[in-house]
């Protein structure tokens, strides 16, 4: 069964890669746009859309607005992107905004950040594979009928592409991004060289329709607070744009410059199309309602659509006033939206599990998000980031009004907290820095993330303002669940590391017994439960005795070893070589060949574990040692011990009755004695 799953496995996700193999999997700027700045080209295809569906409740005179809310997502994105290019060269490890909020601000700071990234990367996901099954649904009758079924099968092809590792994702993906960009940018210059040069007249094939005003004869604050949703709903356009700031890592050596290069190239052009649809669509006379009620709201020769009606999206409406609806042209701008919005989730692929690794790090989510897959990608992050998508998805019924409604709450907390604490990065730095030209610098620096902090905060507000009702509520819910949730791991462990650090002044051999057997001893750290293990080992006298380690990461094993020889531990210590980053296996082939030389002997393998009382501490500990008795229990002349450390959470547990167990119900001997009598 093993090896069917493991050929399964290298079918879809590919063969193993060693540690030392990292460099290869780092992204030149080339591919390093596509994968991550798929989710901030994308949001063209419906950012401008959401600014006239919006502005249309108030009817088709508000559209005179559109050009002017436009303007302002542009300055605030120019500006988002300039502050940006600060922290990529400021914080290049990776940390992205939850680096720059934890040193600058504290770590409630940056856990607000981690929280709301978190949500906002789950919900990037369902947003870009909604939208994109919309725009396959209005030519394919199934997918429309079946949108959760479709998405969620979107979902999990991104996923198995993701695990394949970070390069081979970028490669698959770089092609349809540039296709993308080449066809809106290619419709953009044609549609205004039509206009400007030729002076031809576009016309979109909602040109001639009326859309009936929900809101009429609006009070100026009611005008007012509408324009100010539209221009919310437009800076979804801004989503993504952290993306490159938590992957700087990713990014090929000289990492900063290269990740900034690529942030610029992103502004642009995102801005370049986002204007240009905006133009277009205006110059063509698109017009957009709200879907829930187009078939009501639009009028077409002075009827009402009815509900059978089917609203195109904008880019295929411009699409057909410069192209023509049958043309080949058409169908391109239409297959290559639908594919970029699909691809769009990609940025979230390699945003969140780089995240998930740090907070992991840090103790803050469960330690397995730290490591690296098979193919060196962040595996598990990829797939709790598919499963949280694929729930909203399911839950929401793939809707992407519904979704949008809880779009970028979090990526402008994630903003706004970010260049807050690049503001005083700056200023901490100037107070020591005594050099003219680099102060001036750092000034230059320091206004622009300000400025950010100012535009972003007040979008911020805008956005809760004007979308908590209608949805951002779940957002502002979730966030502090995750806040909390993050928390109580962390204190976790950090209860675990305190109760279980061995003090300096501790004596080695005040903490073994005298030695009585022999054994192997599995070690990952020097901690109470490993002396407890060795001790237990020597005194059951052993023949031969070692430690027995898995250098996973060099410097990790390095430090180990040192303390091991500073400790003065009387057991030999051995260093298996893990270039896959696996602990099983090694330890599983070591005990394979002490077998193979010795068939007689039996190997006797202990392993410290924990004991926890809580069912959610056994998520947190002691997987690998599952992992590595359930291989070694199949193999012959070998002996697995658990040496257990109760925790002090296993108190709760202490004269708790034990529940019966399979046969442990018996009758009383008494009654078992009358019965055989009455047979006799």
């Amino acid at each position: 069964m093993s090896k069917v799953t493991d050929l399964v496995k290298r079918l879809f996700i590919g063969q193993a890669l060693r540690s030392t193999q990292l460099h290869e999997q780092l992204l030149p700027k080339r591919i390093a746009l596509p994968v991550f700045a798929s989710d901030a080209l994308s949001s063209v295809a419906y950012a401008p859309q959401e600014i006239l569906v919006i502005l249309s409740l108030a009817g088709i005179s508000f559209y005179n607005f559109s050009p002017w809310v436009a303007a302002a997502v542009v300055v605030v994105m120019l500006t988002v992107v300039a502050s940006y290019r600060q922290n990529v060269h400021a914080y290049p490890s990776g940390g992205g905004d939850y680096e720059v909020a934890t040193v600058n601000l504290g770590q409630n700071a940056g856990l607000t950040v981690a929280s709301a990234l978190m949500v906002d990367y789950v919900l990037t996901v369902a947003v870009s594979v909604a939208n994109g099954v919309d725009y396959v649904g209005a030519t394919i009758p199934y997918v429309a009928e079946h949108k959760p079924l479709v998405a969620i099968v979107i979902v999990i092809l991104l996923t198995v592409v993701n695990l394949r590792g970070i390069r081979e994702s970028g490669a698959a993906f770089a092609v349809p991004t540039y296709a993308f960009m080449a066809a809106v940018l290619g419709l953009i210059l044609w549609g205004a060289f039509r206009l400007l040069v030729l002076g031809q007249e576009l016309r979109a094939p909602t040109a001639g329709y009326q859309i009936v005003a929900e809101q009429s004869n609006l009070t100026a604050f009611a005008a007012s607070f509408l324009i100010l949703r539209a221009f919310s709903s437009g800076c979804a356009a801004l989503t993504g744009v952290e993306a490159i700031s938590n992957g700087v890592p990713a990014f090929r050596k000289p990492k900063s410059k290269n990740a900034a290069t690529t942030l610029l190239m992103m502004g642009l052009v995102s801005v370049t199309m986002f204007v240009g649809i905006i133009a277009l669509g205006l110059a063509s006379g698109v017009k957009v309602a709200d879907p829930a009620t187009a078939g009501r709201d639009v009028i077409i020769n002075g009827m009402p659509a009815g509900p059978g009606y089917y609203q195109q999206p904008i880019i295929a409406q411009i699409a057909d006033a410069v192209f023509g609806s049958g043309s080949v042209f058409f169908f391109v701008i239409a297959a290559v939206t639908a594919l970029i919005l699909f691809l769009a989730a990609n940025t979230a692929f390699n945003g969140f599990p780089v995240l998930g690794s740090i907070l992991a790090q840090d103790r803050f989510l469960p330690r397995q998000l730290h490591t690296r897959g098979d193919r060196l990608a962040f595996s598990n992050g990829i797939i709790i980031l598919a499963a949280g998508a694929c729930l909203l998805l399911w839950g929401f019924n793939a809707d992407v009004s519904r979704l949008l409604n809880l779009y970028i709450v979090g990526v402008f907390v994630s903003f706004t907290l970010s260049q807050i604490g690049m503001v005083r990065h700056w200023t901490r730095l100037l107070r020591a820095e005594s050099d003219s030209k680099v102060r001036h610098q750092m000034h230059r620096s320091r206004t622009i993330n300000f400025f950010g902090g100012v535009m972003t905060a007040v979008v911020l507000v805008v956005v809760l303002v004007t979308k908590f009702t209608h949805g951002a509520w779940i957002v502002c819910v979730a966030m502090p669940v995750l806040f909390l949730m993050m928390k109580g791991i962390h204190r976790h462990y950090e209860n675990v590391a305190a109760e279980l650090a061995v003090a300096e002044d501790l004596q080695v051999d005040e903490s073994m017994l005298p030695a009585r057997n022999h054994a192997i001893v599995l070690v990952s750290k020097i901690h109470k439960p490993t002396l407890r293990a060795l001790a237990y080992a020597r005194a059951t006298r052993p023949s031969k005795l070692e430690a027995i380690t898995v250098g996973v990461e060099g410097e990790d094993a390095k430090a180990l070893r040192e303390e091991w020889e500073r400790r003065g531990i009387p057991v030999p210590l051995k260093m298996l070589d893990s270039p896959y980053r696996e602990i099983t296996r090694p330890v599983l082939e070591y005990v394979k060949s002490l077998r193979r030389r010795s068939p007689r002997d039996v190997v006797s393998v202990y392993i410290p574990e924990y004991v926890v009382g809580h069912w959610w501490e056994h998520l947190l500990h002691n997987q690998s040692a599952l992992r590595l008795k359930g291989r070694l229990l199949f193999q012959p002349g070998v002996m697995v011990i658990s040496v257990p450390w109760q925790l002090h959470s296993s108190d709760r547990l202490k004269g708790r009755p034990e529940p019966f167990a399979p046969g442990a119900v018996r009758r009383p001997w008494q009654e078992v004695a009358q019965d055989e009598d009455a047979k006799a």
